[in-house]
């Protein structure tokens, strides 16, 4: 059944905007994941403000669109998206079929989303999909497969890595590649890897002003993935990214993993029935409940290296904390070490520091921010921090449309996407399914 009504409690217009051939519209398939709203935080230019979003009538959905309807309320830069909500049974099937648009959203539930890429691709349409693609090694082929036939097509499929936007981590890639500075990455060894990452993230948080709902299926490993498979994702493409950038590494060839391991978060019934709305832990997720309580497992630690250096990853997903989600890294190089700390001693806001018993790396970091406009440097007992302005702060709400004007840009030159893209895609995936 085509629905097309107006819904008063997400006060959103359904209806159906004509559009130029050239123009970009976006479809969103079944966006049971609120990134997909925080792609359309805010208008883009040449983009049709009509969407066809195709998805069942679920609790996600109504989500979506009650995000969406505060986007356009809302008094500062209001958005002016119209929806035209497809919720009938075989969403996906019509979707593909009726092709309203050229870009199809993905966010949501993570085992089928290769599926559903492969058919978008197939429809000739282009992805911009929200990490992580895949959550099993199994599906590396497959991850293979589309990437290539997307490039064939001359379609462009992206995967949403906003944390590359992160004013800490666009300048934290800047020193560790300036040789002055930080010299050459070291290998390391299994006692002291060469980098050291730490992610900790929180079930419970408030998002674009609304406490987050998350699904029932969220914490089914089989069906979202852990720790690693999900936000892991952005940990190992921040270490390439930064430590390796436009290098075209071979994770058959390139990558060695060493060790791994994975143990749960413990969550009461009270505390799941906090975050998902349901009063019971659903069947799916019995063989998982203990006395009562769940164990989502969902925290993970690993050991690899990147052409012999050493890598040390820690990911857990913790229940709530009032100091926001944490992401601490340690790039260790012959001449400094450059390190991005986030503790009680930052206030738990990200800041950057470079550490070493070399003279001339602070009189190499001097000139350096003198060529950063804003930036000054505070020394103090062989380190020195980088003060960053609050203006050069931006959120992490904000980095979705980064992400997405982005993809924009590739998707006027599919052949301006960097080669190093799609096997950078293919060492993430590699390494955050190891052991799935």
């Amino acid at each position: 059944m085509h629905h097309r009504a107006t819904i008063s409690f997400v006060a959103i217009i359904f209806t159906m905007c004509a559009h130029a051939a050239d123009q970009v519209k976006l479809i969103v398939l079944d966006p049971g994941h609120f990134h997909a709203a925080l792609v359309q935080k805010d208008m883009y230019p040449g983009l049709d403000p009509g969407v066809s979003v195709y998805a069942p009538m679920t609790p996600d959905v109504v989500d979506y669109l009650n995000r969406i309807a505060l986007f356009n309320t809302r008094k500062e830069s209001p958005t002016s998206w119209t929806i035209e909500l497809h919720a009938g049974p075989d969403y996906f099937g019509r979707m593909l079929k009726e092709h309203p648009g050229n870009v199809v959203i993905l966010t949501g539930r993570n085992r089928p989303k290769m599926d559903r890429i492969e058919a978008s691709i197939g429809a000739g349409l282009n992805v911009l999909a929200d990490k992580p693609w895949i959550i099993a090694s199994r599906d590396l082929p497959r991850l293979d497969r589309v990437l290539h036939d997307a490039e064939k097509k001359k379609l462009v499929a992206y995967d949403i890595m906003t944390e590359r936007f992160e004013i800490t981590s666009i300048l934290q890639k800047d020193l560790v590649n300036n040789e002055s500075i930080f010299g050459k990455l070291v290998s390391g060894t299994e006692a002291e890897p060469a980098v050291t990452a730490r992610s900790v993230h929180h079930l419970m948080k408030v998002v674009a002003g609304l406490p987050l709902r998350r699904p029932a299926w969220f914490f089914d490993v089989s069906e979202y993935g852990d720790g690693l498979a999900d936000v892991g994702t952005h940990v190992v493409d921040l270490v390439q990214w930064t430590a390796f950038p436009r290098d075209s590494i071979d994770y058959k060839k390139d990558i060695r993993v060493l060790n791994s391991r994975r143990w749960p978060t413990v969550i009461s019934k009270a505390d799941f029935e906090r975050v998902t709305g349901e009063p019971q832990f659903p069947a799916s997720l019995a063989p998982h409940v203990k006395d009562g309580k769940l164990d989502y497992d969902c925290n993970n630690a690993i050991h690899y290296t990147v052409r012999g250096a050493h890598i040390a990853l820690d990911v857990r997903w913790n229940w709530e904390s009032a100091d926001g989600d944490i992401y601490e890294v340690s790039f260790r190089g012959t001449k400094s070490s450059v390190e991005l700390r986030q503790g009680a001693a930052q206030r738990f806001i990200p800041e950057l520091y470079i550490v070493s018993k070399d003279a001339g790396v602070f009189a190499a970091l001097n000139h350096w921010a003198a060529a950063h406009p804003g930036l000054t440097i505070e020394k103090h007992d062989g380190e020195a921090r980088i003060v960053i302005p609050q203006k050069l702060r931006v959120g992490h709400e904000d980095h979705f449309g980064q992400v997405t004007n982005l993809f924009f840009d590739y998707l006027k030159n599919p052949a301006s996407m960097p080669a190093w893209e799609l096997s950078n895609m293919m060492v993430k995936y590699f390494v955050t399914t190891s052991g799935n």
